[in-house]
């Protein structure tokens, strides 16, 4: 990969595709590819071979696809699927067919087993069921780690390259509490709560499972790391190494945010897994680590979120 390098980034506005675009930028690359739904419906086939024709991309990070929290996956289980597995089917063949260098495939923790022993090193996918409440997004990401993996036997090259990473977040992530996953929820939720004086929010569950997260920076920093590299063994983790219960983590929100009312925890809604911690073993013996701090991560990420929406306010 060079400055010159033709990089199409799928999902370019999305929490991870804008990064990379971010990254690539600052880096001076000249030749970035950038898509949104609006300009290219991953969904056709025919759209999309013949966008890569026309563009012949070198490298491809597909960040692209249907990505919710729990109650979108429970509501929409069928279009997490299906849609997932037509962009994959789509970017991936026409990825083959136009001969790129390398393809990053983001994956998902979600694909591990429920009751994974933690942390979940790549050795326990499909040791058993997924969780329920995300079971179809899990199922169409195992599709497209699989597909990643086929590949490249049956082509006899390392041009795909799967990560999982653990729960992203950063600037540009989904906020909205219907859609978005618990971190960038709950930054919504204390802010909005805070601004209209509300005394009260309320959280689903018990606030005992625990997560791990990583900061989008971060995650592109190794992927870039990965790209360059010959990799022994696929998929690879890419995570933090801790972990923290969604309680901590609303407490340590509610207090960045300087939210002083009343959280409540309606334990009628599901927790979800109850832990996802992730083993990055295989990626810190390539030399790799992460380098941003939850506290750090959560500081960048709010000063952006409170910067955006104060100008729609002032606005």
């Amino acid at each position: 990969m060079n400055k010159n390098s033709r990089i199409l980034i799928a999902g370019h506005n999305g929490l991870i595709g804008s990064a990379f675009e971010r990254y690539f930028k600052n880096k001076h690359f000249k030749n970035i590819i950038p898509i949104s739904t609006k300009e290219l419906d991953l969904t056709k086939k025919y759209d999309v071979g013949s966008f890569f024709a026309r563009h012949k991309p070198e490298y491809v990070f597909l960040a692209a696809g249907k990505v919710g929290g729990i109650l979108e996956n429970s509501t929409y289980p069928a279009d997490f699927i299906q849609k997932n597995l037509v962009i994959q089917s789509n970017v991936f063949d026409s990825s083959v067919k136009n001969k790129i260098s390398k393809l990053v495939f983001f994956c998902s923790s979600c694909m591990y087993p429920k009751s994974a022993k933690q942390p979940m090193d790549e050795d326990l996918l499909l040791t058993g069921r997924p969780e329920l409440t995300s079971i179809s997004y899990a199922m169409a990401k195992l599709s497209g780690l699989y597909s990643c993996l086929a590949f490249n036997q049956q082509l006899k090259k390392q041009i795909f390259i799967p990560v999982i990473p653990n729960s992203v977040y950063g600037p540009n992530d989904n906020f909205n509490p219907s859609s978005g996953h618990v971190l960038s929820s709950l930054i919504y939720k204390f802010y909005n709560a805070k601004i209209n004086k509300k005394r009260n929010v309320t959280l689903w569950g018990t606030g005992k499972p625990k997560r791990e997260f990583i900061f989008v920076d971060d995650l592109v920093d190794a992927c870039i790391f990965l790209v360059k590299k010959k990799i022994k063994y696929l998929p690879i983790n890419i995570g933090t190494g801790d972990d923290l219960s969604i309680k901590s983590l609303a407490n340590l929100i509610s207090k960045k945010i300087s939210y002083d009312g009343k959280i409540s925890w309606d334990t009628s809604k599901p927790d979800g897994a109850k832990r996802k911690l992730l083993s990055s073993k295989r990626i810190n013996d390539l030399g790799w680590s992460s380098k941003t701090s939850l506290d750090e991560g959560l500081d960048l990420t709010l000063q952006w979120y409170i910067e955006k929406n104060e100008k729609k306010i002032t606005n």
